[in-house]
């Protein structure tokens, strides 16, 4: 069986990340924590149980990229010939179970550089956001464009591309599965649970603020997709910039006829026309998420909501969309979006 040492990344995150280091102790003895600028203790705990601490410099910008990179590349100072790399969020718990099944998979598969399982979410019943996640976890198993923050992996391919982007501040996972997957290597979701995943996420404003980096981070990436001539990846990425466009531009649109329409209509016929219109053709929407959903979700209420919802966050993807042409046009580079 082949080695494995983990690295974990975080931020305050208080006892989500005492019982992330408790559980990778239990998998390992090689572990790794990446501190990006706590003050909650978090480097005196992890110390506490014999784990490698790296403190990021404050001086530059945080991102998970930055940590993840930082982690992997010091564990090739300290650890001969590492083979395979762990790396999890601090704030998820380690199925320890997990492990063995995951190395032999990958021995058993050398052409896969990368697997993960399922993310199951600590508490759903704690807010309905938490629930969105939950349902967000549950995707396909089986050959995947990319993993998410937990994942084994293999070295050579995570040093043959450099690693992370660390200038991004969302979708890092995405993209350096896609820098993978361009030179042949597979990357692979089994259908086993991995980790449990602590949200919370407890307001709409947490929510919202999640959802506009991800349209932040889904700008990056196709730009840097069609600067590289990427156009298969570019493609994938492509399509979660288009949606949220299209429904702000019509929205807009909506509202820009509607004015002159209620000045010739008189009662505001024409103006409750379009927005009915437009109601009607993002519940269909909606309607149609939550029937692909539906296997996803624990009842068909809930589908629907996550429909609804689903159709909701495009607004906050526009406008981090429109935030990154903001910092691209004035040169400046993207500052980490934090929403818990």
């Amino acid at each position: 069986m082949s080695q494995i040492a983990f690295v974990a990344i975080g931020r305050n995150e208080g006892e989500r990340l005492k019982r992330c280091l408790r559980s990778l102790r239990k998998a390992s003895d090689s572990v790794i924590y990446v501190d990006s600028g706590s003050t909650d203790g978090s480097i005196e705990f992890a110390r506490s149980l014999g784990v490698e601490v790296l403190e990021l410099d404050v001086s530059r910008g945080f991102t998970m990229a930055r940590a993840r990179n930082a982690g992997w590349k010091r564990l090739l100072e300290i650890t001969p010939s590492p083979e395979l790399v762990h790396f999890i969020d601090g704030d998820c718990e380690l199925i320890w179970e997990w492990v063995p099944r995951a190395i032999t998979f990958l021995d058993q598969n050398p052409g896969v550089a990368a697997v993960c399982g399922r993310r199951r979410e600590m508490h759903p019943e704690a807010s309905f956001y938490n629930l969105l996640c939950e349902i967000e976890w549950n995707t396909p198993i089986g050959e995947a464009h990319a993993s998410g923050g937990d994942v084994l992996m293999r070295i050579p391919p995570l040093e043959s591309v450099g690693g992370f982007n660390e200038d991004l501040i969302a979708f890092e996972e995405p993209d350096l599965c896609r820098r993978i997957r361009n030179k042949g290597w597979k990357i692979w979701r089994l259908d086993e649970d991995m980790t449990r995943h602590d949200a919370n996420i407890l307001t709409f404003a947490q929510w919202w603020k999640r959802h506009e980096r991800a349209g932040y981070g889904a700008m990056v990436i196709t730009d840097n997709c069609r600067e590289e001539g990427d156009t298969t990846s570019g493609e994938l990425f492509a399509k979660q910039v288009r949606s949220p466009r299209i429904w702000l531009f019509s929205m807009f649109l909506a509202l820009l006829l509607g004015i002159p329409l209620a000045s010739l209509v008189e009662g505001w016929t024409g103006a409750v026309a379009i927005l009915f219109l437009l109601a009607i053709v993002f519940v269909a929407q909606a309607l149609r998420i939550a029937w692909f959903s539906r296997g996803r979700a624990p009842n068909l209420p809930t589908a629907i909501l996550y429909g609804v919802f689903t159709m909701i966050a495009k607004l906050p993807q526009s406008l981090g969309q429109l935030h990154y042409a903001r910092d691209r046009a004035k040169g400046r580079k993207a500052v980490l979006i934090e929403y818990k």
